[in-house]
């Protein structure tokens, strides 16, 4: 199955990182390189692009498509929380501009043997990495209650966490609970008839909340954000694209307390906190796709694009 992905607010991202043909970029989320590949286009001779990502399916698509580049590019498999090290191995401590994608590839999703997709019958497996050995199955079989309920209730936002996650351990109980068809049957039996044939798909909130869980991914975001905005040099931008609320809010705040560190009380007249601002939120509000992009991608249609440029 070839790795394909189409690049969510692929010109609007472009234009905001404001590339400049001598810079140094990083892709923290390279995926199928689409991004990478239009920046790339816009750097000259002395301009270099990192780019990281932890799939390996990605990482074998990106190098094809970006090999035309030669030596401008430098990919490395790994997780972007790890990008300083990626950054210190290469000999670079400040880059111009970094962007995070934080959306599941097309790829992952349509490809039913890596258990993302609760359309098809697969292994729970979720895996972004499939170096590590924990797997979407190992939640569900030896998580407590308690704990699938925190998972689906805070990652998920799902009404039913209470009652999916009891259905999920009286399933298990039985017999240990595999695949993506059976996950799915728990959750079918923990929601109401009437409540499932209103909305989406039953399982989509359980399955996004597993995801999570399992790759660290919001963790790992609210780990890695404010270190990478220390890491852009001055005027250099950073772009993150989110897809859920809760990476959103984790973009936002993070950008809005670079903006704007102080913890003085409000009343009072002049700062002594000391902390100094280290930029400027440059997407006053989200971006998001344009009709004409919904209409060749409805995947877009939860993008947010949030930009923060590093002061000079």
């Amino acid at each position: 199955m070839e790795f394909s992905h189409k690049s969510v607010l692929l010109h609007e991202t472009i234009d905001y990182l404001n590339i400049r043909p001598d810079g140094v970029y990083l892709d923290g989320t390279l995926g199928g390189g689409g991004h990478s590949s239009e920046i790339l286009k816009r750097l000259g001779e002395k301009g270099r692009l990192i780019g990281i990502d932890q799939d390996r399916d990605a990482i074998e698509a990106a190098t094809k498509k970006l090999a035309v580049f030669g030596d401008r590019v430098t990919i490395v498999r790994e997780n972007y929380e790890h990008f300083r090290s990626v950054l210190d191995a290469e000999g670079i401590e400040k880059v111009d501009g970094i962007l995070l994608d934080l959306g599941v590839s097309s790829y992952q999703f349509d490809d039913a043997a890596r258990g993302f997709s609760y359309r098809e019958n697969a292994p729970l497996d979720m895996r972004m990495d499939d170096r590590t050995e924990m797997t979407a199955a190992d939640i569900v079989n030896h998580y407590t209650e308690s704990e699938l309920y925190r998972v689906i209730r805070d990652y998920g936002e799902d009404p039913f966490a209470k009652n999916i996650a009891k259905h999920i351990v009286r399933a298990r109980e039985q017999e240990p609970v595999v695949t993506t068809d059976q996950l799915v049957e728990c959750i079918k039996q923990a929601i109401p008839a009437k409540i499932r044939e209103k909305g989406g798909h039953p399982a989509k909130r359980t399955f996004q909340a597993l995801r999570i869980e399992l790759n660290r991914e919001l963790q790992i975001l609210q780990d890695s954000l404010s270190d990478m905005v220390d890491a852009l040099a001055p005027g250099g931008r950073i772009a993150v694209i989110t897809f859920h609320s809760l990476e959103d809010r984790i973009v936002k705040q993070t950008f809005r307390t670079a903006e704007n560190p102080c913890i003085c009380p409000p009343d009072f007249p002049v700062c002594v906190c000391g902390r100094k601002s280290r930029g400027t939120v440059v997407t006053k509000k989200p971006v998001t796709a344009s009709e004409e992009e919904l209409q060749d991608n409805p995947r877009a249609h939860s993008a947010k694009l949030r930009v923060f440029e590093r002061g000079k």
